[in-house]
């Protein structure tokens, strides 16, 4: 992300480090510079999608493989830009999956919000998509090691997984209603 910060000139840009430790990974070359704007598919499922924007890859991997054992496999995305969104790739993934679910750092009115903004104004809200969004709540965490300030905003892989299968389940509670 900082190779890719020099090449834009043009506008402004930020990008932020998390706070703890890192997850291991291995350190691209220094050449090697992200396209503006591209998400990356992380893994590929069915019916779901969590557009991850942020730190919470790890928690949202993990909170994967709980759910794949109990038979449920969601596509992962790392969403990596807000602006410019990658709209080409939330409208496919709007087309071929039941529900989104977007997943980040931040409170109300980041992310999600852009998101939820792209699929209302292009008609795709119109059918059964269904879409939820994760944030950080709108109040003061108190000061704690990050795993515990997580685990109280909901953003953990547990807080994950039962979002999933909250939203996966919605459409069964509503047709009991009927």
């Amino acid at each position: 992300m900082i190779n890719t910060s020099i090449e834009i000139n043009d506008k402004p840009s930020a990008f932020r480090y998390p706070r703890g430790t890192g997850v291991g990974s291995i350190l691209p070359s220094i050449n090697e510079k992200l396209e503006i704007g591209k998400s990356n598919i992380i893994q590929e499922g069915k019916k779901m999608v969590i557009l991850n924007f942020g730190a919470r890859l790890s928690e949202t991997l993990k909170a994967s493989e709980n759910l794949k054992k109990k038979g449920v496999n969601i596509t992962i995305v790392d969403a990596r830009f807000a602006k410019p969104l990658d709209e080409n790739l939330i409208w496919q993934l709007a087309t071929t999956h039941e529900a989104i679910m977007t997943i980040e750092e931040g409170s109300i009115g980041g992310f999600g919000s852009h998101v939820v903004d792209f699929l209302t104004k292009k008609g795709l809200m119109d059918s059964s998509l269904k879409f939820r969004s994760m944030t950080l709540p709108d109040i003061f965490i108190d000061q704690d090691t990050p795993n515990n300030m997580y685990k109280f905003a909901n953003l953990d892989a547990i807080s994950i997984e039962e979002k999933v299968l909250d939203l996966l389940n919605s459409n069964i509670i509503l047709q009991k209603q009927k």
